[in-house]
């Protein structure tokens, strides 16, 4: 009896803790609808990217694929083969253009994210005069769309002249062009990440005979990198899709031409002699570098818009 007595409470307490979860059963009829919504919205994602390689399968180069044909007939990597060697008429080879595009997507999510976390910091945890005109003038900038500067940067660095050389129609220009544009969002978005960390930290540290820099490297960094991938992320992107400022800083024909660059000029005027298997091949191989990135970062990037969008 005495054993009884004491279990009933256990049981009483164990069907309390089991009820709700009874309770927030979904009713399966309410779970086959958004099962259903589900690889509806699935099919329409994975629709577009499945078209793309019935194309660069496709040896007959056409148009559009007649039906869903997953795996065309005389389905070959030929397509892969041309746009390496040589995508455009320009005599330049895919692994030119992509090495041109990753010197500015590596430079501007580095210095974006170097000159950014600095900002912030100053901008989080110090008090000096002009700071709120300052963060208002980075939030102007920052809901300017970027197309408005492009005016303004072409003449600035068109002025930036030694000898032959001419800032405006290098690599290094397109790369400041970006820099610059990526920068308010950089300072705006790490500041807010900052702000959310406890200053007891950095209290305590400098009790324990830290100095500002020990205290910045040591624990504000690393607690930051989710936000720092975040940028970094974003700062690849734009620089690896880069379109604007390599088309009009560049010089037509230039070996410094980037892969957006060269993937418009396959279209062609109205697309009539577009060479669609050759343009599917270059379009897939274009995107599989941000789509890695992404998963190498992927931990650190949800985890920093999901605070971001908690704490931002």
């Amino acid at each position: 009896m005495a054993t009884m007595a004491a279990t009933a409470p256990r049981r009483r307490l164990f069907a309390r803790t089991r009820a709700p979860s009874e309770h927030r059963r979904m009713p399966w009829r309410k779970q086959l609808v958004l099962q259903l919504i589900c690889l509806v919205i699935a099919f329409t994602v994975i629709f577009p990217v499945l078209w793309i390689f019935s194309l660069a399968l496709d040896p007959r180069n056409l148009s559009r694929p007649e039906g869903l044909n997953l795996i065309p007939q005389g389905a070959s990597l030929k397509s892969f083969q041309d746009a390496l060697a040589q995508p455009t008429g320009n005599p330049i080879s895919f692994l030119e253009l992509a090495f041109n595009s990753f010197k500015l997507a590596i430079s501007t999510a580095v210095f974006s994210v170097l000159i950014g976390v600095f900002a912030a910091y100053a901008f989080s945890r110090l008090q000096f005069r002009g700071r709120q005109v300052l963060m208002l003038a980075i939030l102007a900038v920052l809901m300017l769309p970027a197309v408005a500067a492009l005016a303004p940067l072409f003449v600035s660095l068109n002025a930036i002249k030694i000898g032959d050389f001419n800032l405006r129609t290098t690599l290094l220009g397109v790369g400041l062009a970006i820099i610059s544009g990526l920068l308010p969002f950089a300072i705006w978005n790490l500041k807010g990440y900052l702000d959310t960390i406890p200053k007891e930290l950095e209290e305590a540290a400098a009790v324990d005979g830290a100095n500002r820099n020990q205290i910045f490297f040591r624990i504000i960094l690393p607690l930051a990198v989710p936000a720092l991938a975040v940028t970094a992320f974003l700062g690849f992107v734009a620089g690896w899709t880069e379109f604007y400022y390599s088309t009009i800083f560049l010089d037509a024909g230039s070996k410094e031409t980037t892969l957006a660059v060269a993937l418009n000029s396959m279209v062609g005027q109205f697309a009539t002699t577009t060479p669609w298997a050759k343009f599917s091949a270059f379009a897939i191989m274009f995107a599989l570098p941000v789509s890695v990135v992404y998963l190498l970062l992927q931990k650190y990037i949800v985890s920093g818009l999901a605070v971001g969008g908690v704490k931002g």
